[in-house]
Parts: structure tokens; C-alpha cells; sequence
């Protein structure tokens, strides 16, 4: 299925700020709302898919995702991840915009006395460190979380065994009380039922009613390569069920990167500094180098400078979205010994004699050959 261009379906630019995003939708909502377009299941669909692009691009870490990752690339739980199809009622965006209370906006009826969804559960955070090996390959993690979960002693309903929940008396189960202002049918949430359009006489023991008790459980989690510090995966329905067999929150997988023993990480490249000594580098050498798969050999050329970098390509972290791998670079350090024997130190003064061994003098000066040129 192709990527949806939320940008497109609220006709503003990419760069739009977020009182043009409301702007537009605003417009858009009351243009195609059922209410306004009774029986016209092309104007549904409409109402729908704008609710959906305002609901991502409204919010700031949900449009970050999606400008990355477009509308189809984090389905599932992805990397960094929403899921557009969760997006919610369209019909409470709505009244959220609009600030609520719009039961009878089109004077049509249609929308009013819609009762309140079932109450969502809060998301849960966990933090998972990883290693470079293991960003760098991929891996399968099991977590354990703490977290509420449905009541079994009275099904998830927070009503006593051999009892069950009655229709709100104040509001006859719509989970609004309506009343006129003016031109408008102003529409409240019920403070019975709390929008539920229902109540309970007599709540579960276990749960006081809350239909949801302390629990915990075990997630299976799918880390691809090349995630990054700060990067999240979302695990959609994993986390706290709602109240009284409301959907369930999601969990959110935030990575962590451990300090690693021997590379730094700069983007997709990885550093590892090399110490050899000075006959390496002035004579060469093949030395054996660590890398995220295993080990590699190098060849180290004859005079060779500290400092000098070299680089393996594809030997880095893989890039998230596929297209190939970072390089390995491989700084040149020269080994300077700070124990050495009599005969060591021997061997070392001799060496000291011969003037090739010494860096070449520089250039006189301007001011010097300015100087000598008068003499």
C-alpha cells in the first residue's frame, strides 16, 4: 500500500506550522462532517482521512516519525514508531478542535448523543540498552513489564460477581447531557457516568470497580539494525489496559546505547584508534584489527603517520532503512614506550645519530631571510 501524503489530504505544505495545520483542518472537518453530509459515505471516508492527517501532524513527535518514515513505514511497531490506524475517533478530534460541545453544530441532529469511547490506558515507557554488536546485527530481546491488566475476577467489567452495570439515569446511556445556548445544542459529558453511559451499583472487590488490576507480562521485542540512542519502537496494545475493558495503551521501546570498550560511533561510521610502534610504522606492517562481525587483518604502509585514518568500508553500523552499511575508520596512533631496558636505550641512542630519523627542518622565515639578505 502507498505511503498516504498527509500534507496533501489537509492541502498544506510541508513546512506548515501548526496553526495553519489546525486552520486547515478546521475547514476541511466542517466542510465533510456526516452531520452536514447524511448518507454520503464518500464525505465519511473524507471526514475520516482528514482526522487521521491532522491526528499525525498536530503532533510534533508524530510528524518528526512521519516525515521520516512516511504513513506506512512504521506499521507493526516500526523503529521510531506510530501507527496511523490508531489515530483514534474521528468524531473527538472533532470536538476537540472545536473546543466540545458541538452535539447539534449542523442543526441536524445526527451528531449528538454520541457517548464517550471507552476510556484508553496509559502508555508505558521502558529503556533498553544495547551494545554496538548488537545494534549493529539486529537482535531479539524478551521484557518484563509491570502493568495493569483486566480483572479476572469480574471479566474486565469492575461490577460484582452476579451483578452488572445499568444504564446512567442522567443521561440515558448517551454519555452527554445536552442542553441549548442560543442558535446551539450544547452538549456536556455526563458527570454520572463520566461519559460512559453507564454506572455501577455494586464495583468488584478486587478491582474497586476499575475493572483492571496490578499485573505483569513478558514482550517479545524485534530490534532491527542501525537503531540509534533516542530511536523508540512501539508496541501497540501492550500496555496498560483501560478502565473497564478500555483498549489498551501501547509500550514504548526508548534504545539506549552502552559505552562500547573499543569504538566510538559517529553516525553509521564507527572509530577505533590503533596503537602500533615506531618500527610498524616506519617499516610496515599487516596487524589484526577488532570489528563489530569479528576481526579483520589491515595493512599498515611503510611510513605510515600518526594520526593517519584509515577506513573499511562497510564494516560500520547498517543503515536503518537499508542501502548498504556505515565504514569502520581506523585512526593511526603511534605507541610511545614508557618502560625500557638498558639495552633498549642503547639501541635507541644509536639510532638517535642518524639525522633521518628526525623530522625536516623548516623553512627559514621572511623576516629571517630579510635579515640575512642586508647583512
Amino acid at each position: 500500500m502507498a505511503s498516504k501524503d498527509y500534507y496533501s489530504v489537509l492541502g498544506v505544505s510541508r513546512d506548515a506550522d501548526a496553526d495553519t495545520i489546525k486552520k486547515a483542518y478546521r475547514k476541511l472537518a466542517m466542510e465533510y462532517h456526516p452531520d452536514k453530509n447524511p448518507g454520503d459515505k464518500a464525505a465519511e471516508e473524507k471526514f475520516k482521512e482528514i482526522a487521521e492527517a491532522y491526528s499525525i501532524l498536530s503532533d510534533p513527535q508524530k510528524r518528526r516519525q512521519y516525515d521520516q518514515f512516511g504513513s506506512e513505514g512504521m506499521r507493526g511497531g516500526g523503529a521510531g514508531g506510530f501507527d496511523p490506524r490508531g489515530f483514534g475517533d474521528p468524531f473527538d478530534i472533532f470536538r476537540e478542535v472545536f473546543g466540545g460541545g458541538f452535539g447539534d453544530i449542523f442543526g441536524m441532529g445526527g451528531g449528538g448523543g454520541r457517548r464517550a469511547a471507552a476510556q484508553r490506558g496509559s502508555d508505558l515507557q521502558v529503556r533498553l540498552k544495547l551494545d554496538l554488536e548488537e545494534i549493529g546485527r539486529g537482535v531479539s530481546k524478551k521484557i518484563k513489564i509491570k502493568k495493569q491488566v483486566r480483572c479476572e475476577k469480574c471479566g474486565g467489567t469492575g461490577a460484582k460477581s452476579g451483578t452488572s452495570t445499568t444504564t446512567c439515569p442522567q443521561c440515558q446511556g448517551r454519555g452527554e447531557v445536552a442542553y441549548r445556548q442560543g442558535f446551539f445544542s450544547i452538549s456536556r459529558t455526563c458527570g454520572r457516568c463520566l461519559g460512559e453511559g453507564k454506572v455501577i451499583e455494586h464495583p468488584c472487590s478486587s478491582c474497586d470497580g476499575e475493572g483492571r488490576v496490578r499485573g505483569e507480562s513478558t514482550l517479545d521485542v524485534e530490534i532491527p539494525a542501525g537503531v540509534a540512542e533516542g530511536q523508540y519502537l512501539t508496541i501497540r496494545s501492550a500496555g496498560n489496559i483501560g478502565l473497564r475493558g478500555g483498549p489498551s495503551g501501547d509500550v514504548l521501546v526508548i534504545i539506549e546505547e552502552k559505552p562500547h570498550p573499543h569504538f566510538q560511533r559517529h553516525g553509521n561510521d564507527i572509530l577505533y584508534d590503533l596503537n602500533i610502534s615506531f618500527p610498524q610504522l616506519i617499516l610496515g606492517d599487516e596487524v589484526e584489527v577488532p570489528t563489530l562481525g569479528g576481526k579483520a587483518r589491515i595493512t599498515i604502509a611503510a611510513g605510515t603517520q600518526s594520526g593517519k585514518i584509515l577506513r573499511m568500508r562497510g564494516k560500520g553500523i547498517p543503515n536503518l532503512n537499508g542501502g548498504g552499511a556505515g565504514d569502520q575508520l581506523i585512526r593511526i596512533t603511534a605507541y610511545t614506550p614508557t618502560k625500557l631496558g638498558e639495552a633498549e636505550k642503547k639501541m635507541i641512542r644509536q639510532l638517535a645519530e642518524f639525522e633521518s630519523l628526525y623530522p625536516e627542518k623548516a623553512d627559514k622565515g621572511l623576516f629571517e631571510k630579510m635579515r640575512e639578505a642586508i647583512r
